[in-house]
């Protein structure tokens, strides 16, 4: 008990005093390893076998990916085609960002991405058309969390390789999650626009929606070409984000033809080095995790949950608690590697499908992006609109509510999630 008081009372005491993520890691779980006297060996070990992971390898290939489609033009594209449909609905621009945010998602994989690409293009536009600078950051930011659900999610791959789940799986339990809170978000605007008369944009005839269509056909069958090939067992979740990058770097530098191809070595670069900063992080948290395993802290924590309560329900709360309070100072990639085994010990007392508590964790910890202090995505779009981090936060809680509604009426009805993996991918269930 002292062990595991010691390695995250120094975790979190590194953490406050601003010591960068990995080395809070590394450092607190070093101080450990020394008070137990256990070959400082298995710290090389461990940061080595946390990401020697073959599925590990998809995230650079989606975050290249996502940086390539940024830069080429095709969130433009997807801009013209949500404003095509959704555009003249009462407060237009704020729906065309939802409807973007979801079409994107199925693009990069990461929220951050959506909230810079996205942002810098729609919220400006936002603010010109009168817009309120705390409504547009806040529907930007939590909109663009949905970059971690609806599949392919960078966390997800991360999930499923570090806690042995299918990530095809937790691909396709993303889609109905991401869906119905990408809904309840338009219904939030819907309801805002109505209340303080935002404007909507000029209609759009049906010949410019099937034409404005048919352009963005292509990046639109990303996500099809990497779910189907996973659920058709053509290739692994790795493969076939390298398949979509191949998919991405042809309709950009040969369909559209909006980027030069000098420009492609720049965003190998940009992908590597942001690939390499979480990548070491990962490999510190492994150390952290697997500590965290050694001294049985997982099976503690289960018989404390079961002496307050042993209903499913119950201990999903507790477990929605945990990962709000710990995804508003890590990161979703640090907090599934460092409390992955606790947070997998709830789901075993709670008797939940291992899929199901992955797309749960998914859903909560990207809400994470939008809370301070981390909160990157509402920090990002804070930046591009100027606005402080306090007041931009509190026109996101009506949102993150919604989001919250849609993951507990998902608890209570786990088939609403499972029945899409499910019928496509029935084995994984057996």
């Amino acid at each position: 008990m002292n062990s595991i008081i010691l390695l995250l009372g120094a975790f979190f005491a590194l953490i406050a005093i601003r010591v960068p993520l990995a080395f809070a890691l590394a450092l607190s779980s070093l101080a450990v390893i020394w008070q137990l006297d256990l070959p400082f060996v298995s710290l090389a070990n461990q940061l080595f076998t946390g990401i020697n992971s073959f599925p590990l390898l998809a995230v650079p290939f989606f975050l290249i990916l996502g940086n390539l489609l940024t830069t080429g033009g095709i969130t433009e594209r997807l801009i013209d085609v949500s404003n095509a449909w959704v555009g003249h609905i009462k407060g237009g621009l704020a729906h065309v960002n939802v409807v973007v945010s979801m079409l994107f998602a199925g693009l990069s994989g990461s929220p951050a991405s959506d909230a810079a690409g996205e942002g810098a293009v729609i919220i400006p536009a936002m603010l010109k058309s009168g817009f309120d600078k705390d409504f547009t950051v806040a529907i930007t930011a939590c909109s663009s969390v949905l970059g971690a659900i609806i599949p392919p999610s960078i966390t997800m791959v991360l999930y499923g390789a570090m806690g042995q789940v299918s990530v095809g799986a937790l691909f396709l339990s993303g889609i109905v999650p991401g869906i119905l809170i990408g809904f309840s978000q338009m219904g939030y605007v819907a309801y805002v626009s109505h209340k303080r008369n935002y404007p909507a944009l000029p209609r759009t005839g049906w010949k410019q929606r099937f034409i404005r269509t048919a352009k963005a056909l292509p990046p639109l069958s990303v996500p099809l070409i990497i779910l189907g090939g996973i659920t058709a067992g053509i290739y692994t979740a790795t493969e076939a984000a390298a398949v979509a990058l191949l998919v991405g770097f042809v309709l950009v530098y040969g369909v559209y033809r909006d980027a030069s191809i000098k420009d492609f070595p720049k965003a190998l670069i940009t992908g590597v080095v942001t690939f390499s900063l979480p990548m070491f992080c990962v490999a510190c948290a492994c150390v952290l995790g697997w500590l965290i395993a050694f001294l049985d802290a997982p099976a503690m924590i289960a018989r404390t949950m079961l002496s307050v309560t042993t209903s499913y329900f119950g201990i999903y709360m507790m477990l929605i608690i945990f990962l709000l309070i710990i995804g508003t100072f890590l990161s979703p990639v640090a907090s599934v590697i460092i409390f992955l085994p606790i947070i997998q010990e709830m789901g075993n007392a709670a008797g939940a499908d291992p899929v199901h508590l992955g797309v749960i964790v998914t859903v909560l910890l990207s809400l994470g992006q939008v809370t301070p202090p981390y909160g990157i995505c509402l920090l990002i779009d804070c930046q591009i609109a100027d606005l402080s981090m306090p007041k931009a936060f509190k026109a996101t809680i009506p949102i993150l509510l919604l989001a919250l509604v849609v993951v507990i009426i998902g608890i209570a009805f786990p088939e609403l999630f499972l029945f899409i993996p499910k019928l496509f991918m029935p084995d994984v269930f057996q």
